[in-house]
């Protein structure tokens, strides 16, 4: 452990945890068209994952940014590697690679990119969502 609690928490939460995406919202709700895409391409996999809000505490942006030198959200993280942005998570969805990275088998076909939801007005985050990180 070090002396950095929040970031420590992080490192644990990827090693915990073999798909995990850090994104802003949550798959359900998410508050950007990058992390909508990111989350859709995961969902269409249908493995299992967990997420993290980045958005309740910008801390976790600055520290999950140190942990995987990369600036940007979302950041898709498998095996406690990092995967990558949105931008590389839907070229590896369409590609197959995605699901050969989560250990499914590459379909048969190319899939298509996941439908990205229409924007809606932003809204608090629901009470009920906890965020185990801060």
């Amino acid at each position: 452990m070090s002396d950095n609690p929040l970031r420590d928490a992080i490192a644990e939460a990827i090693k915990d945890n073999k798909v995990i995406l850090f994104m802003k919202g949550t798959p359900e709700q998410p508050m950007c068209g990058f992390s909508a895409r990111a989350a859709g391409a995961l969902q269409e996999t249908g493995v299992a994952f967990a997420a993290v809000d980045i958005l309740p505490d910008p801390r976790i942006r600055q520290e999950l940014s140190a942990i995987s030198n990369w600036p940007t959200t979302p950041q898709l993280f498998i095996d406690g590697e990092l995967v990558g942005g949105s931008d590389i998570v839907l070229e590896m969805f369409e590609s197959g690679e995605l699901h050969e990275a989560l250990g499914l088998d590459r379909p048969a076909a190319a899939p298509e990119a996941p439908a990205v939801p229409q924007a809606t007005p932003a809204q608090p985050a629901p009470l009920g969502i906890e965020n185990n990180l801060s």
